[in-house]
């Protein structure tokens, strides 16, 4: 069972729920991956079991000899809800994180081509590294957020959450009526542009503005 870590201390224990995650959510993501975007958000969801946490590593499975990262805003749901608006969209968040949305591409790509689904691709252990969670308040506006990820060093991906095709607003909107969401579930918003390999000893280094930070290692 694992549990959120707070940047600032809270009383409860939350519990980590489902991860729903966005697909194309940024234009020149879309591109970079040769697909088309679409009026309605795209969802899968990732197992709650492929939680990592700051200082921890990613493993590579046995069946993949391609990982990917892609570096993400998570928003985390405060209490139930159900076929929200978005002009109450936000009274739902608790609140935000940087996160690793991990692929592996050559079995999401083989599934693809075949027309299979890819959990599989995206629901390995290890495979949703997160950072301690800011809560709401602190956060004035989480449509304009720099993203950004560097791996030994090096920025491979940067960006602003106002590049993403779907507010945050709207995307709690389409889930919250597709899914009840629940106290502990987490919405992972998609990735920039910038997506590529990561490697055996690799140092991967998240952040979302000053707010949060998240460092992992690929073992």
């Amino acid at each position: 069972m694992n549990y959120y870590i707070f940047k600032d201390k809270i009383e409860e224990k939350i519990q980590i729920g489902k991860l729903v995650c966005l697909a194309r959510s940024y234009r020149k993501h879309a591109e970079e991956m040769n697909t088309n975007i679409t009026e309605d958000p795209l969802l899968f969801l990732k197992p709650a079991s492929s939680i990592i946490f700051n200082g921890d590593s990613i493993r590579i499975p046995d069946m993949s000899k391609c990982l990917h990262h892609e570096v993400e805003l998570g928003v985390v749901i405060g209490k139930k809800c159900k076929n929200v608006s978005q002009k109450n969209a936000l009274d739902y968040v608790l609140g935000y994180l940087v996160c690793l949305d991990i692929t592996a591409r050559d079995i999401q790509d083989k599934a693809k081509k075949n027309s299979w689904p890819w959990a599989i691709a995206k629901g390995f252990d290890t495979f949703a590294p997160i950072s301690d969670v800011v809560l709401r308040d602190k956060i004035q506006n989480p449509n304009n957020l720099d993203l950004s990820l560097k791996i030994n060093g090096e920025i491979k991906q940067s960006s602003n959450t106002k590049h993403m095709i779907y507010s945050i607003e709207r995307i709690i909107e389409f889930v919250s009526g597709i899914m009840t969401l629940e106290k502990g579930d987490l919405i992972m918003t998609g990735t920039p542009e910038g997506v590529g390999e990561i490697a055996t000893g690799d140092m991967l280094e998240a952040r979302l503005g000053d707010y949060c930070f998240l460092k992992v290692y690929v073992r």
